[in-house]
């Protein structure tokens, strides 16, 4: 396929339920083509105080990213596990959701705070490409509603008015309203610590003054990443500042999701074709297909995204910085590469090696720091 006949357009998410007890937001492989060609999902929650998503499992892994809010709660049953966890979720905070694990999503505040989340993942296994499909086992919807009374009164030992009761009593849809006075469970803070990570409190893994801040979550940080099969990064661009071009390596897709602020961003991919040059702004999704290279630069409001691949080891090659692979090549390879003199070859390659990931707007002072950035 000719990189001139995609879509690499990055979209807002579509209400697809609204209530009561909140909303969810999803992006359609049907509108949004790529998805399905790179087999990636994503979607939104939005939860109000005593907001309550029925529980469900899915047919996708996924992470999901805590956008707002202090008071979330989720249960879960993991895969292989008949017990559940009880997990605290706030601004910030990633948590993994493995293929098949059942969970249920609650906004424990007593305010009018809504908790948010945007939930990417990977859909190699979901019955629609690039989209989520959720099992909820009650309410209008719900598996326990989809049998027969017969089939439930054998299950569970009941007579028909039993059965009828128990499947049928739950009227409502993905997500209801708790009346007040209901006790959830309370979550668990050794669990919490094993089965979360605040990703915007973690340590910087890159940080440049006047450039921004640059994070990465894999496995070997966040071990319960491992269940999900994904990795995560999270960047924060200052005003002005680039995050520099770069690629997969190892034949995995990039989702990126602007939390705030905007940007403009470039895509180059097949025949050193221009797939991509445009505006992203927060609550955009972009998808990079395998092996393109991707660039952005913030507007004068700066820009955060948080991003996701679908591996827990990631490969990805940086192309303008000291980590580039073009400082990887023999000088006199890079010159017959760019047919440039050997002056102008040195000139190319000192210059990436004053440079990161993120690059500072032209006018800013360069400092860079790994892991911890001072102000001198």
């Amino acid at each position: 396929m000719a990189s001139m006949d995609i879509d690499l357009s990055p979209k807002s998410a579509q209400k697809l339920f609204e209530g009561e007890g909140g909303s969810y937001y999803s992006w359609s492989s049907s509108g949004f083509p790529m998805l399905g060609e790179q087999k990636v999902g994503a979607g939104k929650l939005v939860l109000p105080p005593r907001g309550f998503a029925l529980p469900h499992y899915a047919d996708s892994s996924k992470i999901g990213y805590v956008l707002q809010g202090s008071d979330g709660i989720v249960g879960m049953v993991l895969p292989k596990s008949s017990e559940e966890v009880v997990l605290r979720l706030k601004k910030g905070d990633v948590i993994p959701v493995p293929l098949g694990a059942l969970s249920w999503w609650y906004n424990n505040g007593d305010h009018s705070e809504e908790v948010v989340i945007v939930f990417l993942g990977e859909t190699s296994k979901s019955f629609i490409p690039g989209e989520f499909t959720y099992f909820f086992l009650s309410g209008g919807q719900g598996i326990m509603g989809g049998f027969s009374s017969e089939f439930i009164s054998r299950a569970y030992k009941m007579n028909g008015k039993e059965a009828s009761k128990l499947a049928k009593s739950q009227t409502g849809i993905l997500l209801i309203k708790l009346e007040p006075g209901v006790s959830m469970p309370q979550p668990n803070s050794k669990t919490t610590e094993k089965m979360v990570y605040n990703i915007d409190a973690a340590p910087a893994d890159v940080e440049v003054n006047g450039g921004g801040v640059f994070k990465t979550l894999t496995a070997a940080k966040f071990p319960f990443l491992e269940e999900a099969g994904l990795s995560v990064n999270h960047v924060r661009l200052e005003a002005n500042a680039m995050h520099s071009p770069s690629y997969t390596a190892d034949g995995t897709f990039q989702a990126f999701y602007v939390t705030s602020g905007a940007g403009r961003v470039q895509v180059v991919g097949i025949g050193g074709k221009r797939a991509l040059d445009t505006k992203i702004q927060a609550g955009q999704l972009l998808v990079v297909p395998r092996f393109f290279v991707v660039a952005q630069i913030a507007d004068s409001e700066g820009m955060e995204f948080v991003s996701i691949l679908p591996t827990t080891s990631p490969v990805v090659q940086e192309f303008a910085s000291k980590k580039s692979v073009w400082n990887a090549l023999s000088p006199i390879v890079s010159q017959v590469a760019l047919s440039v003199t050997p002056e102008f070859e040195e000139f190319f390659k000192s210059n990436m090696q004053k440079t990161t990931t993120l690059i500072p707007p032209t006018n800013s002072r360069v400092c860079v720091f790994g892991r911890s950035c001072c102000n001198k």
